[in-house]
């Protein structure tokens, strides 16, 4: 049995990380101790180390929730295991390219100031350009959609 202090440190989880999984239901409710202190098993031990990877490798919360009732059936195919990794790839693909395209914004931006006064400032004026969409895409200077 570990205590939240103990399972924190082997995991590398936060404390109020551990008890917010719990909160949402990742984690089930440990067993407690007279004076009310959690008292977690192997297994919890287990199933936090799969939150924290999967979290690390930028799955949501649900598809966490999925990957969890998925470990519970052993003897099932992987196939929704492996359509949801699949899934976030897709994800973090597209991020990348929209990464790419903020970073060439930025060189660009960058390599354009001429060091004039600020009123002149390419940089300034490229951050204000409204070629921005106001939610939050990214659209080149220059580009059009």
């Amino acid at each position: 049995m570990y205590s939240i202090g103990a399972l924190s440190h082997k995991t590398g989880v936060k404390i109020p990380t551990i008890r917010y999984y719990e909160q949402i239901g990742l984690l089930l409710p440990p067993e407690r101790t007279e004076g009310n202190q959690r008292r977690y098993t192997g297994s919890a031990l287990e199933r936090l180390s799969l939150i924290k990877n999967a979290r690390e490798l930028g799955f949501s919360i649900e598809a966490i929730r999925c990957l969890i009732e998925l470990s519970g059936h052993p003897e099932e195919p992987c196939s929704e295991a492996s359509r949801i990794a699949h899934d976030q790839l897709v994800s973090v693909r597209e991020r990348i390219e929209k990464l790419k395209l903020l970073e060439a914004e930025l060189d660009r931006l960058a390599r354009g100031c001429d060091n004039a006064a600020t009123r002149k400032c390419s940089i300034l004026k490229g951050l204000l350009d409204q070629q921005r969409s106001r939610k939050g895409d990214f659209t080149p200077v220059g580009s059009h959609r």
